[in-house]
């Protein structure tokens, strides 16, 4: 067995891998059962699927595919820092109204 037949060999089995762990973090975005949960698997997912083409880019000796992966990264990252944003206005949104509502009730005490 040349070293380029179990080069490639390696690299197929490692992108079947890399492709049921990318399910399962679907299967982890789909369930949950946090917020967090989903964000920190959409961020698994996109990392996962950077090193998919990067491992494509080697096999298939296609130099344009590493700056796809490149792009593919930026988007990504630029993706999981708006899903935290909005996550975070909402958490403060729905803490400010508690707080509000917690104020308005009147206390039993007087």
């Amino acid at each position: 067995m040349t070293l380029s037949l179990f080069t490639d060999k390696v690299l197929s089995v490692l992108l079947v891998i890399l492709a049921i762990m990318v399910l399962v973090c679907l299967l982890r975005a789909v369930i949950g059962p946090r917020v967090p949960d989903r964000i920190v698997s959409v961020n698994m997912m996109g990392t996962m699927v950077m090193v998919i083409i990067a491992i494509l880019a080697i096999k298939n000796k296609e130099g344009y595919l590493a700056d796809i992966c490149v792009l593919y990264a930026m988007i990504s990252f630029l993706a999981v820092v708006v899903l935290c944003k909005v996550y975070l206005g909402v958490y403060y949104e729905k803490k400010h109204a508690e707080e509000k509502k917690k104020e308005e009730q009147p206390d039993g005490n007087n």
